[in-house]
């Protein structure tokens, strides 16, 4: 039984790093699989709830006095905007499926601002995946083919939201190391480096 959250920067491979772990360590890997569930809880379109996913959009603000069409999920009817869930709902469903999957004892959680939502849960590992950002560039550019110019702009844009997602809804900053049991530098460390990492700092000790 082995519970992790992680909170990653861009180009410090959250995303690959947090299936080898939840492979290492035989338990489940949340990531995409939290929007659809948010999705399913709130009754709206799976595309909504990855727009409020760990971003914030300002998609309900920009319709705020207006009227939806939501198509088939809701019938088709015209809809106010304000029998859409509003940002709190859905801030408040993410926080209540990580704990529901989090009272199941095991899983790796990728970000959601999990090292928060269950900071007093025992057992948890709150990791931190970060490095300098421009070794970060570097690390997006050989992993994911992109230029430089499109890699330092996911970065200003990704870091920008999760950091905001963070500060807007806990009023803490996401790099603060006193938010995590392990800061692991993910450009100095390869991902079996920081998958082996992370699995021993879930073993007793």
């Amino acid at each position: 039984m082995a519970l992790v959250t992680i909170s990653s920067a861009y180009g410090a491979l959250g995303s690959e790093v947090g299936h080898a772990v939840a492979a290492e360590l035989d338990v489940p890997f949340l990531d995409r699989a939290i929007p659809a569930e948010v999705a399913e809880q709130l009754a709206v379109p799976l595309a909504e709830a990855e727009t409020r996913d760990e971003a914030l959009s300002g998609f309900f603000e920009r319709l705020l006095g207006t009227f939806v069409m939501m198509g088939g999920v809701y019938g088709g009817a015209m809809l106010p905007v304000t029998e859409v869930p509003d940002e709190a709902a859905f801030r408040a469903a993410t926080e209540q499926i990580i704990r529901r999957h989090a009272a199941c004892g095991s899983g790796v959680i990728l970000g959601r601002a999990g090292m928060l939502v269950l900071a007093e849960h025992p057992g948890v590992v709150r990791v931190r995946l970060s490095g300098p950002l421009d070794a970060r560039i570097e690390q997006a550019v050989r992993r994911y083919g992109l230029t430089h110019e499109a890699a330092r702009k996911q970065a200003r844009e990704n870091d920008g939201a999760r950091a905001a997602w963070v500060q807007r809804f806990y009023g803490r900053d996401v790099a603060d190391p006193a938010l995590y049991d392990l800061v692991i530098n993910a450009t100095r460390f390869g991902v079996e480096d920081c998958v082996a990492l992370i699995v021993a700092a879930t073993r007793p000790a």
